[in-house]
């Protein structure tokens, strides 16, 4: 047993060593924990910003100038005047991604209490725009609307409503995108780089000819499997534990609540199950040509269908079942519980069962193929 032991760690040093020597690899995975998690998390937002704004005034009165002026950064441009001739083909050149138009006797129709419309036109193929800014602009209208109809009649001529909602956002009160993207971006650095590190180890073996070494010594393919599972699982951690608490919590600014060592022990967890999945994967292929394109195309599914990037209750009942086999589900679910909310142990442990029971299961079929290599390689 000691001496089984003895070889995994010998040879998980063996590979730290060969991660080492390899630069572009060691600057990969620098890139992946640091600008890779600051540049989205800071500068990608899904909040308006900057939006392009147009303002067809035909009122030309006091209530559409007080409209237009309240339309402020840094949601939106401050809003160009067009006129009702330009509208078609200053929308078809998508250089405005609304466009408001103010009807004639609009300040007087609202004096008189009448009812009045306004025209929003909106480039709906700008869609990461269209939803919150439809929202912010008739926010705005409303209350410039309800502000003019109380100062003509002296009084609101709607009533305020009985009940009045307050929203306090606990764990994000000023509803702070890059807080949650940062955090998305590490979970998924870590499911990508992990994946490709152990995957590249054994694809590296056979390229470089030294998988044949490994048939010579007395090793079996458990060890040899083990030994690159912790090896370059504790290089994902190590950066993944310095990009959180250098890049997210002191570069951005995020606070994180809940337990670090916790955290860690899922990720241990998490890593083990896949790297275990990585080196299935390179087992299926026979060089880093076939086994990059692979191993992207599962990552892909795997971030897409976990509930991080969309979540899992909108999509179809069968694929929320099928997606519980699923690791990154699992992961996705208990880092933020953990890193914002402040889970426990109690809370957490059946997320952390399931991720444990996959990557056995994840473990065995890498084992499993990777004693047919060996076979192989020996034939």
């Amino acid at each position: 047993m000691f001496d089984r032991i003895a070889n995994v760690f010998r040879l998980g040093v063996k590979e730290l060593l060969g991660v080492k020597s390899d630069i572009v690899l060691v600057l990969l995975i620098i890139y992946s924990f640091t600008y890779s998690v600051y540049q989205p998390a800071k500068n990608s937002t899904g909040e308006l910003a900057n939006a392009s704004v147009a303002i067809v005034d035909e009122d030309h009165s006091e209530a559409s100038r007080r409209i237009r002026d309240a339309l402020r950064r840094p949601f939106v441009l401050p809003a160009d005047e067009l006129s009702v001739a330009d509208i078609d083909a200053a929308m078809d050149s998508g250089r405005y991604t609304f466009v408001i138009d103010i009807p004639a006797n609009f300040e007087r129709d609202l004096m008189k209490a009448r009812w009045t419309p306004i025209q929003l036109n909106v480039d709906a193929t700008a869609m990461s725009q269209v939803t919150t800014g439809v929202r912010y602009i008739q926010n705005v209208i409303v209350q410039e609307v309800m502000s003019l109809r109380g100062a003509y009649a002296g009084v609101y001529l709607v009533a305020p409503p009985e009940v009045n909602l307050i929203v306090r956002p606990k764990y994000n009160p000023n509803l702070d995108d890059y807080r949650f993207a940062a955090i998305a971006q590490v979970i998924n650095n870590i499911t990508l780089i992990a994946m490709f590190l152990s995957g590249a180890a054994i694809i590296r073996e056979r390229e470089h000819g030294t998988l044949e070494h490994l048939l010579v010594l007395p090793l079996t393919p458990i060890e040899i499997v083990l030994a690159k599972i912790w090896a370059n699982g504790l290089v994902v951690m190590v950066a993944a534990q310095l990009s959180l608490l250098i890049v997210v919590h002191w570069w951005l600014g995020v606070p994180i609540p809940g337990s670090i060592p916790l955290f860690m022990l899922g990720q241990i967890i998490y890593l083990f199950a896949v790297t275990s999945l990585g080196i299935f994967l390179a087992t299926l292929a026979t060089s880093m040509p076939q086994f990059a394109p692979l191993a992207m195309s599962v990552f892909l599914v795997l971030e897409l269908l976990s509930g991080g990037a969309t979540p899992l209750e909108s999509m179809p009942e069968a694929l929320q079942k099928v997606m519980q086999f699923s690791p990154t589900t699992h992961f996705v679910t208990f880092a933020p519980a953990i890193l914002f909310r402040g889970a426990d142990l109690k809370i957490v442990w059946p997320e952390f069962a399931w991720v444990a029971g996959i990557g056995a299961v994840l473990f065995s079929a890498a084992v499993l193929r990777f004693r047919k290599t060996l076979i192989e390689a020996q034939g």
